[in-house]
């Protein structure tokens, strides 16, 4: 069993998109370590705030039978791939890490890069696992998240829960 986790995302109906994509991961995956949820201003284009979390849970599933079912998810919710990167999103999740395996063979990217640069994604991730090694670093999520500069991009605490 391989110890996931993913980063979930969502600026358009956010809340109803991130139950409908914990409870996608939930079917699949079983039982959710789940992140507090945070509030994030659209980062590279202008857009409505997103909320953040990160989710980890155990598989026996490959990266990319878990990338696979990542796009059925967004599917669920009529994302559109095409649209491009930096624009709102009913639902956004992402393969962050896979036990500690470096890989970069698209659509498998581990350690997701998202990891070191965002604060939606590191908090959360170091709220979650704060001893978890980063596989390239070997520096803990807590260590990366202590010395992040969080005023670069602010979170802000929201009580949605999931």
């Amino acid at each position: 069993m391989a110890t996931v986790y993913v980063g979930l995302g969502s600026n358009i109906d956010p809340e109803h998109n991130l139950h409908l994509g914990v409870r996608e991961l939930r079917k699949r995956h079983g039982e959710l370590q789940l992140s507090a949820v945070y509030r994030s201003h659209a980062l590279g284009f202008a857009g409505e705030d997103f909320l953040n979390l990160v989710a980890g849970f155990e598989s026996s599933e490959s990266p990319l039978a878990i990338c696979e079912h990542i796009e059925l998810v967004h599917n669920l919710t009529g994302r559109d791939r095409g649209s491009g990167k930096w624009e709102s999103r009913p639902l956004d999740i992402d393969l962050l890490l896979y036990n500690d395996l470096v890989l970069d063979e698209p659509p498998v990217r581990v350690p997701r890069s998202d990891v070191l640069a965002y604060s939606f994604v590191l908090r959360p991730l170091a709220e979650l696992a704060p001893d978890l090694v980063h596989p390239v670093t070997r520096r803990s999520m807590l260590e990366h998240w202590q010395e992040f500069d969080a005023t670069s991009h602010p979170l802000e605490l929201v009580g949605v829960i999931l």
